[in-house]
């Protein structure tokens, strides 16, 4: 198994541990693969709620870059419900569920099936 693979089968086991719902696998492996080799980076691979520029960073480079999303504080209440929805004593929220679960939200899901 590859290593791709392997964190795909870590992204499944930890959706299913935290009961995260409402994401498919498809669209979690599409977001693992366009964060390219960042998802095998031990710093980059999780998302820390807990750090403003974290939240920041998320909300810059994917909500508004990625997604082209209008900043406001939509963007920074959906950052916040997404790291509520994934647990607060989650402290592996990985960052390709994570944008999933964002791209869902905003309804921009349709740009990882193309």
């Amino acid at each position: 198994m590859s290593k791709f693979d392997e964190l795909i089968v870590k992204y499944k086991a930890s959706m299913d541990k935290h009961e995260i719902k409402g994401v498919s696998m498809k669209l979690v492996t599409a977001v693992a693969k366009s964060l390219g080799p960042s998802i095998y980076n031990k710093d980059s691979q999780l998302v820390a709620c807990a750090q403003t520029t974290e939240r920041d960073r998320v909300k810059k480079n994917y909500l508004i870059k990625k997604l082209g999303l209008e900043d406001g504080p939509k963007l920074d209440k959906a950052i916040l419900d997404v790291c509520a929805k994934m647990g607060s004593r989650n402290r592996t929220k990985h960052r390709p569920i994570f944008y999933a679960l964002l791209a869902k939200k905003f309804k921009k899901t349709d740009m990882y099936t193309s």
